[in-house]
């Protein structure tokens, strides 16, 4: 058994060659500490290290789990995200969206951010890390505000990016006013989940489905809500879900937002939206 005979382990089940050789990589340097300089230096990795590794790549290959819940980390913007069942991975698209939403809140030196189904509270905390904003991150999940509070924690963002358990903004205070509300929502019709990848349908249902045909469901609950706890000048910002800019665009102008603005991902695909109210 070799570094090889493992890549091939994921190849053979159809994961794409230069996927699995990342991932057998991430597998080697979480579970055995073999990372790129022991590959520079021609280091050697005896057997025992080698079938741990083999294990967890039959268990990928065999259950199509994504491979950040096998480690039980995902890489998001330089860190380490803990993440379980319960909650979304990460995804590089997100990053356009908090990269965004940073550059908002430090050129309008804004103080106090709402990040909506925060799930394990990447956005809030990158948020949090990288402005002097105040991040409350809310979800109708326990389970899921329990990782968002481990990964503020491992950060050392404390109160900075706090949470709280809220569907939309059932527990957000009449007498809370914020700067930027930000959110990765649910977008995915139900209709759509026997397209999806296997490996999407390990993330929670409630983190991506909605009950209408077109996926708008929570850009319309959060847009009608915003408007109560924005502030005059405040931002909205969104993620969106492929051929939902122009309908997203649409709500928030019916909201009274302006200055609407869209943006694309590497793919090309418009992927954020933000507003002003």
């Amino acid at each position: 058994m070799n570094i090889q005979n493992i890549v091939k382990i994921l190849t053979d089940a159809g994961i794409e060659p230069n996927e699995a050789n990342i991932e057998v990589k991430m597998l080697l340097e979480h579970f055995t500490g073999f990372g790129v300089k022991n590959f520079l230096l021609g280091s050697k990795l005896d057997d025992e290290k080698l079938e741990i590794v083999r294990e967890k790549a039959e268990l990928r290959a065999k259950t199509r789990q994504p491979i950040q819940h096998i480690i039980g980390l995902a890489d998001f913007m330089g860190e380490k995200f803990i993440v379980n069942k319960n909650v979304l991975i990460p995804r590089d698209e997100t990053e356009i969206l908090v990269r965004k939403a940073i550059e908002i809140t430090n050129k309008n030196h804004f103080e106090v951010a709402l990040d909506i189904g925060t799930g394990s509270g990447c956005i809030a905390c990158m948020l949090a890390k990288y402005t002097d904003c105040q991040v409350i991150g809310t979800d109708v999940s326990s389970e899921a505000l329990n990782v968002a509070l481990d990964n503020a924690s491992r950060l050392n963002l404390f109160n900075k990016a706090i949470f709280r358990k809220s569907d939309v903004f059932s527990n957000v205070r009449p007498n809370e006013i914020f700067d930027i509300i930000i959110s990765n929502p649910p977008y995915i019709p139900l209709s759509e989940k026997n397209n999806l990848q296997k490996e999407v349908k390990f993330d929670p249902e409630e983190a991506l489905f909605t009950s209408d045909e077109k996926g708008l469901e929570f850009y319309k609950k959060i847009s009608a809500g915003a408007t109560d706890f924005l502030r005059k000048g405040g931002y909205i910002l969104f993620e969106l879900g492929q051929g939902q800019s122009q309908d997203v665009a649409k709500i928030l102008e019916m909201q009274g937002f302006y200055d609407i603005e869209i943006d694309k991902d590497l793919a090309g695909i418009d992927r954020i939206i933000w507003a002003k109210i």
